[in-house]
């Protein structure tokens, strides 16, 4: 018999499976944080337009945009979190059956990591940075919501379709992922479950207290006239450019 079907092979697929989750589990704070320090500016925006937005993501960059910060607070806990979710997809065996890919989580979660979050990550994160003609690598104190504004004047349906997208997805993922956490570790100290009945009006009450907010902060800078230098406009949008979605 494989050694993957014995039950001792059996039981120490069950204990990695169990630090999978715990470690996954684990970096949700630091994402949820981080998350709620990132969106906060969109969402001003709805009061405050492109420069409120601005200056709250000036502040935000002092927790996330640091030295530190980036990479212990933000990109290492997504990289925990998605390696460990492949990993347990790949430990599962017939008895221990990993969630269906069809699964909300699953599909929010994927769309996320695999596609969504490395294009915004690329396109607002790191092309800004190359330092070439005409980009001149944009230095973060001139990336602000008119960054955003480029990219929405210039590529609106593309732009729309990508931040709606990405933020959708990342509401509903962050709900179905606050559920299991805490029915896992705190169902039975609190003597409270996460009842799945109701899910779909939690979900709905998220999507329309985080992701609505956040579109509609994202409209209201569409809407805004540019508010740039024609230059630094221009250097926007060949730093858009890198990416091939823009050059589509």
């Amino acid at each position: 018999m494989p050694r993957s079907s014995s039950p001792s092979g059996m039981s120490y697929r069950v204990r990695c499976l169990g630090y999978a989750t715990a470690i996954s589990h684990a970096t949700s704070p630091f994402i949820t944080t981080f998350l709620l320090i990132h969106l906060a500016a969109p969402v001003l925006a709805n009061f405050g337009g492109s420069s409120l937005a601005s200056q709250t993501m000036l502040l935000g960059r002092e927790y996330y945009q640091t030295g530190f910060g980036e990479k212990y607070l933000v990109l290492g806990p997504l990289a925990v979190h998605s390696l460990t979710g492949i990993t347990k997809r790949l430990l599962s065996a017939p008895k221990v059956q990993p969630r269906k890919l069809s699964s909300l989580l699953s599909l929010s979660g994927y769309a996320v990591g695999l596609l969504l979050l490395p294009i915004h990550f690329m396109t607002h994160r790191v092309d800004p940075t190359t330092d070439i003609s005409p980009i001149f690598a944009v230095g973060p104190s001139e990336l602000d919501y008119e960054f955003v504004k480029i990219g929405l004047h210039t590529w609106p349906w593309r732009s729309w379709l990508l931040y709606g997208s990405l933020v959708t997805s990342v509401t509903v993922h962050a709900i179905d992922g606050m559920a299991i956490i805490w029915n896992t570790w705190l169902r039975k100290p609190l003597s409270a479950g996460w009842k799945r009945s109701a899910r779909t009006t939690i979900m709905l009450l998220a999507l329309g207290g985080i992701t609505f907010p956040v579109l509609t902060g994202i409209y209201s800078l569409g809407k805004e006239p540019l508010m740039t230098f024609a230059s630094t406009a221009k250097r926007y949008q060949a730093s858009f450019l890198q990416s091939l979605i823009y050059r589509i």
